[in-house]
């Protein structure tokens, strides 16, 4: 008894003589852990510690000691009641003595997320995202939070058996990082989060959770507002929110190592070929950055297709479809100043791409057809993706903008002084080229609205557009016809005039037109010859088709509707009877398609011309004229010429004067209305004017009255060519100096 009482002496003494702290801390854990933290002795804790803060370091190392024990002991019920205690003295104490007790609750913490136990790492995340949430006094300088952005990063890869508790983990593992974000962001140490060691932990993690996402529409968008059970149930949703909180917090000089990251887990996951996830990203990424970056996050993508250049074509493709993305987002806001840069990229990936066709059919001997069929096919897709982008990028331009743009691509358009031969390789990728570089050209101009035509059609622009180099291929000229309607028709008619036809009543179209402006009659007194002569020489080639018809025809009435007062009206009217003339007489020798085509032409071209200035005279002799032809030759009308299967006549040189429009007819009916009509009955002759013209002169070209007719067409045209160059580099010079 003596000893026993002795004993119990020595405990009281000595635990008396504990410090204060110590009995404190033993108090709140109860003999059974199942009954929580005794919230009475916890009470007197938070008491003790906001009394006394110099002692929250010495009561944070013996919790973390006994913490320490705990885990290793696997008494998992002390190790909830000793964070939860942590927890709360964290939120009661915000002095500056609170730093030292940050440390011992970090490296408890720390303790946590190092277990195999997925409880114990989920109540440390808890833990340390309570933490986050605080605001600080001061901030700390020392602290670094490698160790939870590499064990967050590894949570949210986590592969556990059980699925639910694998969500559980990555659904921590997200939520430390979104911690780890707001306490170095809210921080004055935040520039160490975006150190790309932490960076290429963190972006990859947030991705590879959003990869699992199944509905993409929380993707499309600015950010959403999921719901807060969302939030917490679904890792792709909370792996999305964090991702947005990144990005919308970086900074200029952090964005490069933000979206570094992003390339990188596109590229190591082949993820560019079936690219809907990679578009999905830079949409995030697009709407999540501040505005005045989007030019950057373009930059940046523009350098990965650099990279990838001779990679397969669907990767190639995926890329541009993601940019394409990138500029339709990029262009509500501010694009900056990439604008030449990101075009000089796309037509130089657009040749790249023509080359490596090119190269695969020269190639196809002794391969597989198949695959090298596939491969030509996958080029295609990505020059079709750069057309679609660069339409895109041009048509959101201002009007300033757009018009270097197009000046711009102009310039990339290959020029040759030569006919060019499709079976050889060089002429036909240079005909290839020319193709796309003129459907990009078309995509920029498509809703072009220039307040005077000579601000759509400069000379430097006009003289290589109208190049003959253009005009050796039927698809060529259906572009460049194209790309003057874009730039002609100012008040949207060309769609009304959709279709070569006989119109009966014009006033049905409802054509919008203003008054022509003086401007206007000056482009037309000096580059309107240049027009004629293109619709001319177009009329006059042996592979057109009802396409060509109707896009001639198309340019024609534009003409008529955008730019012509009296003196244009006869200049239209001798240009239609001179290519009545080239029907009739057939002197380029032509097939009978084509004659009937150009008689068509003619006749839809004139009745809509007659209408338009209302000139009864005039209008009587169209309708009478086409009245006679569908009795007598309906193939001269287009109704009937443009079908599938349509019966030609095997000559014309026996014709009914009725059956054709009469040059001294029309100049009756005109100039009883009152319009002078001393020229009309010159024939017209197709002129070059301006600085063709004048270099003509200048170095005395012409083609010989020796040469036969094929010849001397094709020496004319070699030698307009050189001309065009000259011109051009003149025009050029002009320009400058006029500027300055």
């Amino acid at each position: 008894m003596a000893a026993s009482s002795s004993s119990k002496c020595i405990c009281c003494c000595c635990g008396a003589l504990r410090p204060r702290y110590k009995r404190l801390v033993d108090n709140i854990f109860p003999e059974d852990p199942r009954d929580g933290l005794v919230k009475a002795d916890m009470e007197k804790l938070t008491f003790y510690a906001v009394s006394a803060p110099e002692k929250l370091d010495r009561i944070g190392v013996y919790l973390a000691g006994r913490l320490s024990r705990d885990v290793m002991r696997h008494r998992y019920g002390n190790v909830f009641i000793a964070m939860e205690a942590l927890d709360q003295l964290l939120m009661a104490c915000h002095s500056q003595s609170i730093k030292p007790f940050v440390e011992s609750f970090l490296h408890m913490v720390a303790k946590l997320l190092e277990s195999g136990e997925p409880k114990l790492q989920i109540y440390g995340t808890n833990s340390f995202v309570k933490f986050a949430n605080i605001e600080e006094d001061t901030p700390s300088y020392h602290r670094r939070y490698d160790f939870f952005v590499s064990r967050f990063s590894a949570m949210c890869h986590s592969c556990h058996n059980d699925p639910e508790v694998q969500t559980e983990i990555r659904i921590a593992g997200i939520r430390g990082l979104q911690g780890v974000v707001r306490k170095t962001v809210n921080d004055e140490l935040r520039a160490t989060i975006w150190e790309p060691q932490h960076m290429d932990k963190i972006v990859p993690s947030l991705l590879y959770n959003m990869q699992k996402i199944e509905d993409n529409e929380s993707r499309i968008g600015p950010p959403a507002s999921p719901s807060a059970g969302d939030k917490e149930e679904n890792p792709s949703v909370l792996a999305e929110n964090c991702f947005r909180e990144l990005l919308g917090r970086a900074a200029y000089g952090n964005m490069n190592h933000a979206v570094r990251p992003v390339f990188a887990h596109l590229d190591h996951h082949r993820l560019w070929e079936s690219n809907d996830f990679a578009v999905s990203c830079f949409k995030i990424i697009m709407y999540s950055i501040q505005a005045q970056y989007s030019h950057h996050v373009i930059q940046q993508i523009l350098l990965h297709l650099d990279l990838h250049k001779k990679d397969s074509p669907r990767i190639r493709a995926g890329i541009i479809q993601v940019l394409l993305e990138a500029v339709a987002i990029a262009a509500k806001g501010s694009i900056g100043p990439t604008v030449l840069e990101v075009f000089n990229t796309l037509l130089k990936h657009l040749t790249l791409s023509v080359d490596f066709e090119l190269g695969d059919r020269r190639s196809s001997a002794g391969s597989m057809l198949q695959s090298i069929s596939s491969r030509e096919s996958d080029e295609k897709i990505v020059q079709n993706a750069i057309i679609q982008t660069i339409g895109f990028f041009g048509s959101n331009l201002p009007d300033y903008q757009r018009s270097e743009i197009m000046m711009f691509i102009m310039g990339k358009v290959p020029v040759c002084g030569h006919m060019l031969d499709t079976n050889q390789p060089g002429d036909l990728g240079t005909k290839r080229i020319q193709i796309m570089l003129l459907r990009s050209l078309l995509m920029v101009t498509s809703g072009y609205k220039a307040k005077n035509i000579a601000a759509a059609l400069p000379l430097p622009f006009l003289d290589p557009l109208l190049s003959p180099s253009l005009m050796d291929d039927s698809e060529l000229r259906q572009l460049v016809l194209e790309i003057l309607h874009n730039l002609i028709d100012r008040h949207d008619n060309r769609a009304k005039l959709r279709g070569i036809r006989i119109i009966p009543d014009v006033a049905d179209l409802k054509i919008k037109r203003e008054k022509i402006s003086r401007q206007d009659v000056n482009f037309m007194k000096k580059h309107g010859q240049q027009l004629y002569r293109h619709i001319y020489l177009g009329c006059k080639e042996e592979d057109n088709v009802h396409k060509n018809y109707e896009l001639l025809y198309t340019a024609l009435a534009l003409l008529t509707i955008e730019l012509a007062n009296e003196e244009v009206v006869i200049d239209l009217i001798r240009l239609a009877i001179a290519l009545q003339d080239i029907a009739i007489t057939n002197e380029d020798n032509l097939h009978m398609f084509n004659r009937c085509s150009i008689m068509a032409l003619v006749a839809a071209y004139l009745n809509f011309l007659s209408q338009m200035i209302a000139v009864p005279a005039f209008c009587q002799h169209v309708s009478k004229v086409i009245e006679t032809r569908n009795m007598e030759a309906p193939y001269f009308l287009p109704e009937v010429i443009f079908r599938d299967k349509c019966s030609l006549p095997k000559s014309l040189e026996k014709y009914d004067k009725n059956l054709i429009f009469l040059t001294n007819k029309i100049a009756e009916s005109l100039a009883g209305s009152g319009y002078s009509v001393d020229r009309i009955t010159i024939p017209y002759v197709p002129q070059v004017t301006g600085n063709l013209q004048q270099l003509i002169t200048l170095f005395h070209l012409s083609p010989t009255v020796s040469d036969s007719r094929e010849a001397a067409n094709w020496k004319t045209r070699l030698l307009a060519e050189r001309i065009f160059l000259l011109a051009a580099s003149r025009s050029v010079i002009e320009a400058g100096r006029a500027e300055e």
